[in-house]
């Protein structure tokens, strides 16, 4: 069993809203409160919903090779990442797969945080930074409390000095918020437009409580982490424990995080070498039922296996879908195929589908 070796300054917040918790990335994590889980999903939809998203890892490149540092650990063009911007994408091992994800925020100075979930990013910056002018860090202490919803804007504009109307999608400041210092950023893992404050310890509970009294008559609420799955189904948004660890960007649909003409990078030749041979490739599929799947179910047609249910597919009450993220070998991943679904609880039938299904231009968060 996983120690938990980390605590959120929000613990005790948590336990006051009810927290039921479970370990993630060591620390202990509320994944329900005593409100619906379904109610907190409409509340990112329709008004805003906060999480405390701590537990994510974050680690800080500083020094004149820091550029080059993470240019060489990640699949895209960190040179091109301005100061006040950032971007997502994959960190691969040298045989081109996936080990980890996560966003590259440059801060300017020569220095960018790097906010990723529990697999390799740290350990693979600091390979790349062996010989350079540059240091890797690791941050135990930012804390990362996230406000997605058509509301956020609304809520917190009139606390921060920052033009946040103006603020573009994966754009950043380091200003303050409700008079604590922070890093605001315009990003999200919710498919709503939404920002992400990043505060140290001693400020996180004052940041938690102005959101949710200056939200109280917004409909605006605390969220656990059961209701992210729905929302991150609904918007097709990859969980690298569930969907990325050891395939290709090829194979979960990641090639526009590649960037070849930047030079050299960690796993360059054999990502290579591994396009077009791709093992499967990743879909949304429909399922019909009235409740969510396992996980870890096949995918049959004519009784042949053809793929596999990945963990944590979700049931959206608000589009009354059955919705899963699916590996499937790569010819069968046209919308419209039809599948026979097989687990322990017997067969069912699914569809493959657009995916997103919720927002599917992505217009919300882009706005």
């Amino acid at each position: 069993m996983t120690k938990i070796t980390r605590t959120s300054a929000l613990t005790a917040r948590h336990k006051d809203l009810g927290g039921q918790f479970n370990e993630y990335i060591r620390m202990a994590v509320p994944m329900t409160y005593h409100t619906d889980p379904k109610a907190e999903h409409d509340a990112v939809r329709d008004a805003a919903g906060m999480y405390d998203f701590t537990a994510f890892l974050k680690y800080r490149v500083k020094g004149p090779d820091a550029s080059a540092v993470l240019n060489h650990a990640v699949t895209f063009d960190v040179t091109k990442i301005k100061p006040g911007q950032s971007k997502y994408g994959p960190f691969l091992r040298e045989t081109g797969v996936i080990c980890d994800d996560g966003i590259v925020f440059n801060l300017g100075n020569d220095e960018y945080m790097v906010v990723h979930g529990d697999g390799c990013a740290r350990t693979m910056a600091e390979l790349s930074a062996e010989g350079k002018d540059a240091v890797v860090e690791y941050d135990f202490w930012t804390h990362l409390i996230s406000l997605q919803g058509p509301k956020a804007l609304e809520l917190l504009d009139p606390h921060t000095p920052v033009d946040l109307p103006a603020m573009k999608y994966f754009h950043h400041e380091i200003t303050e918020i409700f008079g604590c210092p922070c890093v605001l950023s315009r990003t999200g893992f919710s498919g709503e437009r939404g920002y992400e404050m990043f505060v140290d310890p001693q400020y996180a509970c004052d940041v938690w409580d102005n959101i949710l009294e200056k939200g109280k008559d917004m409909g605006v609420m605390a969220c656990s982490v059961n209701s992210v799955f729905p929302l991150r189904m609904e918007a097709a948004l990859l969980w690298r424990r569930f969907d990325l660890m050891e395939n290709t960007p090829w194979e979960v649909n990641m090639g526009w995080s590649v960037h070849l003409e930047k030079g050299d990078f960690r796993g360059k030749d054999a990502l290579v070498a591994a396009k077009g041979k791709e093992r499967f490739k990743l879909a949304g599929i429909e399922v019909d039922l009235d409740h969510a799947l396992a996980g870890g179910e096949k995918l049959m047609i004519d009784g042949k296996e053809v793929g596999k249910v990945h963990d944590k597919p979700a049931w959206s009450h608000r589009l009354n879908k059955s919705l899963a993220i699916v590996r499937l070998d790569p010819e069968l991943t046209a919308i419209g195929t039809r599948l026979e679904v097989a687990g322990d609880d017997g067969t069912c039938t699914a569809t493959v589908v657009r995916f997103p299904v919720y927002d599917t231009e992505k217009a919300r968060t882009h706005q």
